[in-house]
């Protein structure tokens, strides 16, 4: 059986809500996000998305495209 997080089952507060879009903001991956709040990485999908929070990378290029 796996543990359970801290946070599992509870609502969502304002200042977790900042802290996801802040962590957004940073590109961190969404485990390491789930760590840090104390949810589950479906948890942090599902309330970014909800939220309108883009979890994907900001400043990468595609397709590893780097300067030549």
């Amino acid at each position: 059986m796996t543990r359970q997080p801290k946070n599992h089952g509870k609502p969502w507060t304002a200042d977790e809500v900042n802290q996801l879009k802040q962590l957004a903001k940073e590109n961190t991956p969404t485990r390491v996000m789930g760590l840090k709040l104390g949810r589950t990485p479906e948890s942090v999908q599902s309330k970014a998305s909800s939220e309108g929070i883009s979890l994907k990378p900001t400043n990468q290029s595609p397709y590893n495209r780097g300067p030549k």
